[in-house]
């Protein structure tokens, strides 16, 4: 071979080749083949592997890249009439509140990107149900309150040890570095006038306002709330909280009548009166349901 000669001329060795290695791609040259050779002939000899791969067929060679051929199965398959039985029932995220008229759980969002303020007249009963079935969900629970005796039991019992729900007084919630990993909410009961609270509610920080009556501020707190909690009241707080939420006749009348442990939830398109339900750990750590401490 002269010096120069192109990879794959006949004659010419296959670079850093070795004996038993292929030959040289493009034409069919295997190595120790004399020079001047016809190309046809080392082809469609006996040299070539690849004509052998053909005549003992694909069942004794596996193919090249691909493997062994698999099994044949048929593929599975429903009619279109049964599709629906593969269907998994998925329903809203969150925490469940209760249930609604027809005994569905009614779920409420609460851990959300964006602020989100809950106002709730009604007792410290359901308050707490709330906090408990939000620290499920793994958020953290930030109480602002001037009763912490009424907090500390269920501070301690919550969470299997761990600080999942924290007390604080009025006005010294320290920021809590809410995330989508970490979400928080903040419970604030602080009485007839909370004032305003130091944390506010932003992307996963949810607030909780708890008044135990219709107050003076409570007008102010109904009209920026995302969503609010009414249990039962006076036919006279009633009449004003229909006025202000735009209920219809026959649920502001139903307010003042509510059993203990129902709330009516409203937001500017919905209405949900909603039974709350305790589970049997619920009962034994704050007591049946009741709408007076």
């Amino acid at each position: 071979m002269g010096a120069g000669q192109p990879v794959g001329t006949p004659g010419g060795p296959v670079p850093g080749g070795a004996p038993g290695l292929p030959g040289a791609v493009g034409s069919g040259v295997s190595g120790g083949r004399p020079a001047g050779a016809p190309a046809r002939r080392a082809a469609s000899g006996g040299g070539g592997s690849r004509g052998a791969g053909r005549r003992t067929g694909r069942g004794t060679k596996p193919r090249f890249g691909f493997g062994l051929i698999g099994p044949r199965r048929d593929r599975h398959s429903v009619p279109l009439d049964q599709l629906g039985a593969l269907a998994l029932p998925v329903g809203d995220d969150g925490l469940v509140v209760g249930v609604d008229a027809e005994g569905r759980p009614a779920v409420l969002g609460i851990n959300r990107p964006s602020p989100y303020d809950v106002t709730l007249i009604g007792g410290l009963w359901t308050a707490q149900v709330l906090a408990l079935r939000a620290a499920a969900t793994g958020a953290r629970i930030a109480v602002e309150t001037g009763r912490a005796q009424a907090w500390t039991a269920l501070a301690q019992a919550a969470g299997g040890g761990q600080p999942c729900i924290t007390l604080h007084d009025v006005g010294r919630v320290p920021p809590q570095g809410a995330s989508a990993g970490s979400p928080v909410v903040v419970i604030r009961d602080c009485g007839m006038r909370p004032p305003r609270g130091r944390v506010v509610s932003g992307p996963w920080q949810s607030v909780v306002t708890l008044l135990p009556y219709l107050s003076p501020v409570a007008p102010r707190l109904l009209e920026k709330s995302s969503l609010v909690g009414v249990q039962r009241v006076s036919p006279d707080e009633a009449t004003q909280i229909g006025r202000i939420m735009g209920l219809q006749r026959a649920e502001s009348e139903a307010l003042s009548t509510l059993a203990d442990g129902v709330t009516l939830w409203c937001t500017p398109g919905d209405r949900q009166f909603v039974m709350t339900q305790a589970t049997d750990a619920e009962t034994g750590l704050l007591g049946g349901a009741r709408r007076m401490d």
